[in-house]
C-alpha cells in the first residue's frame, strides 16, 4: 500500500489537473474573447451594421453556409443525452419478514453456531447495524437449515427481478417491444442461462435484443449497469430503450461457518431488486443523467482482498468483509470526488479549492494546511447514499460535511429495507419521491462501493417528479423518518457496520 503522503501528493495533483490545467482552454478562450472586445470598445450599433452591410454578398454567404456546417457537425458529434425513463423496486411481503427475535430463534436452532458467545455477538451486530424489524429475507432463509438449493434460488431470482421490472412497466407507456438493450446485475448467483436471458424469455422481448449480463461486483454493480447503458445508448439511434436490473440472490449464499468476517452478510444483506427504464430520447422521460464516474482500486492488494469470496478453514464458502472496508470506501471515494467535483461543482467552489490548493504550495514547508472542503450541496439538492451498513453512511456524510437531512433517505432505506445490494440507491431515490421532495430541476447523487474495490457515482437532473408515492414506500412512509437506536460495540465491529 502506498504511504499516506504518496496519497495525499497524488489527490493534490489530480486536483490541481481537474481544477487548473483542464480549463486552460476555456480560460484562454474567455481572455481572448474579452481582449478582442476591449480592443474593438465602444462601438456603436449603426458602425456595427455599417460593417456588415459593407460585405459582399458572396462572403455573407459563405459564412452563413460554413455557420450551419459547422453547428450540424457539432451536433452529430455530441454524444446524444441519456434518460431515465422509469423507474421500480421490489416490494416484498410481510410473510418475508425476519423480525430480530426471529433471526435469534433461527440461529439458535442453526447446527452451525454452537458458542454462545457468536450468538451475542450477531444480535448485538443486528442492533447495532440501522436495520429496522420489517427487513425481508427470502424464503430460503426461513427454512432451518436454510435451503441453498439451484432452484430456491431460481425461485427467489423469478420473484424479485420480474416484479421490480412489472412495477417499471406499469409506470410508463413503454412495453416490453420498445426495448432495445437488457442489462441485469447479479453479483454472485449466475446461473446458465444467465439472469439476462431469464428477463429476454420472460417478457418475449425482440430477437435482436442486446442482452448483457454483469457479475461479481458487488453493491456497485447497479451504476456500473447505468454507465454501460449510457455508453450504449449514445451510440445508438434516436428512441432507443434499455432495461437495467440490479439485484442480489441470498439464497445461494448463505455462510455455514463461523468466522465472524465471514458472517457478516448473513446479518447486513436482504432480499430486494431495481429495474430502470432508460432512453436516449427526452419524450416521456422523468430524469437526464448528467455525469458517470467510476474509481476502482483493485491495484492497490488491500483493497482487492476488501470484499472476497472465498472458503473458510472448513471449506464453507462465503464472503469476507474485511475489517478496513470503511477505512478503504473512504480512500477510494475520495478519489471519486477528485474525479467528479470538477465536473458537477459551481466556480464559485472551484474557485476556493484552487486558493486553497495555493495557499498550501506557498505555505509548504511552513505549517501543514488542511485543503478546502467543496460544499457538494451547492451542486446536489438530493443524496443517495449506498446504504451497505451505519459505519459506511456514517463515513460518507463525515467525509462530504452533510447534514441529517441529507443523509435521511438512506439511513432510512437501511432501517426498512436493509442493505440489498446494487438495488439501495434506488430505493432511496424512491424514498425522496415518497416524501415529496423531488422538484424540476433539483440534482441528484447516486454514490455506491463495491467489490474491487470500486467507488461509483451518477449524477441525475429531474425533469418531471413523480406524481404519487405508489412505490415501495407506499404502505410505510408516513412512519419515517424513524428515530434509531444507539448501541456501542467494539472498534473492530464497527469499523465494519
Amino acid at each position: 500500500m502506498a504511504p499516506p503522503s504518496s496519497s495525499k501528493a497524488k489527490a493534490l495533483k489530480a486536483s490541481f489537473e481537474f481544477v487548473v490545467v483542464n480549463n486552460f482552454l476555456a480560460v484562454v478562450a474567455a481572455a481572448s474573447v474579452a481582449a478582442a472586445l476591449w480592443t474593438a470598445w465602444p462601438i456603436s450599433i449603426d458602425a456595427l451594421a455599417a460593417r456588415l452591410q459593407a460585405l459582399r454578398p458572396v462572403h455573407s454567404l459563405t459564412a452563413a453556409i460554413l455557420a450551419a456546417a459547422l453547428a450540424g457537425h457539432w451536433r452529430a458529434r455530441r454524444p446524444r443525452d441519456v434518460y431515465l425513463v422509469e423507474y421500480g423496486c421490489f416490494r416484498p411481503k410481510p410473510c418475508f419478514r425476519a423480525p430480530f427475535a426471529t433471526c435469534l430463534e433461527h440461529v439458535r436452532l442453526m447446527p452451525y453456531l454452537v458458542e454462545e458467545e457468536d450468538i451475542t455477538w450477531g444480535w448485538r451486530l443486528l442492533q447495532r447495524s440501522g436495520i429496522g424489524e420489517e427487513t425481508c429475507v427470502p424464503y430460503a432463509y426461513h427454512y432451518v437449515p436454510p435451503d441453498r438449493s439451484l432452484q430456491a434460488s431460481r425461485d427467489e431470482t423469478e420473484l424479485v427481478i420480474f416484479s421490480a421490472v412489472d412495477d417499471a412497466f406499469s409506470r410508463t407507456s413503454v412495453t416490453p417491444a420498445e426495448i432495445d438493450v437488457v442489462v441485469v446485475n447479479c453479483s454472485i448467483f449466475t446461473p446458465t442461462p444467465v439472469l439476462a436471458d431469464m428477463v429476454v424469455s420472460r417478457y418475449k422481448l425482440r430477437a435482436d435484443v442486446r442482452a448483457v449480463n454483469l457479475s461479481g461486483m458487488g453493491c456497485s454493480a447497479g451504476l456500473i449497469s447505468v454507465g454501460l447503458a449510457k455508453n450504449l445508448l449514445r451510440v445508438a439511434p434516436p428512441g432507443t430503450h434499455a432495461l437495467v436490473v440490479s439485484t442480489e440472490i441470498l439464497s445461494s449464499q448463505y455462510y455455514v461457518g463461523s468466522e465472524r468476517e465471514m458472517l457478516l452478510p448473513n446479518v447486513l444483506f436482504r432480499m430486494g431488486a431495481a429495474a430502470m427504464i432508460m432512453s436516449n430520447s427526452r419524450e416521456r422521460a422523468r430524469f437526464r443523467l448528467t455525469r458517470t464516474v467510476r474509481t476502482v482500486a483493485a491495484a492497490e492488494d488491500a483493497s482487492y482482498r476488501c470484499v472476497f469470496q472465498q472458503e473458510d478453514g472448513e471449506g464453507n464458502t462465503g464472503v469476507r468483509l474485511s475489517k478496513d472496508l470503511v477505512a478503504t470506501a473512504g480512500r477510494t471515494m475520495k478519489s471519486n470526488i477528485v474525479a467528479l467535483g470538477p465536473l458537477v461543482l459551481p466556480a464559485s467552489e472551484k474557485l476556493l479549492v484552487a486558493v486553497s490548493l495555493l495557499k498550501r504550495w506557498v505555505q509548504s514547508g511552513r505549517r501543514r494546511l488542511r485543503l478546502y472542503r467543496p460544499d457538494f450541496r451547492t451542486a446536489f439538492e438530493h443524496f443517495c447514499i449506498h446504504a451497505g451498513g451505519r459505519a459506511v453512511i456514517d463515513e460518507v456524510q463525515r467525509g462530504l460535511g452533510l447534514s441529517e437531512e441529507d443523509v435521511e433517505a438512506s439511513r432510512m432505506t437501511l432501517h426498512r429495507f436493509g442493505n440489498t445490494s446494487s438495488s439501495t440507491v434506488v430505493y432511496e431515490l424512491a424514498y425522496i419521491e415518497a416524501k415529496g421532495r423531488m422538484k424540476k430541476g433539483d440534482r441528484v447523487w447516486m454514490i455506491s462501493f463495491g467489490a474491487g474495490f470500486e467507488c461509483n457515482s451518477v449524477a441525475w437532473e429531474c425533469i418531471v417528479p413523480a406524481a404519487d408515492a405508489d412505490g415501495p414506500w407506499a404502505d410505510c412512509i408516513h412512519r419515517y423518518p424513524v428515530l434509531l437506536p444507539t448501541v456501542q460495540l467494539p472498534k473492530a465491529v464497527e469499523s465494519v457496520i
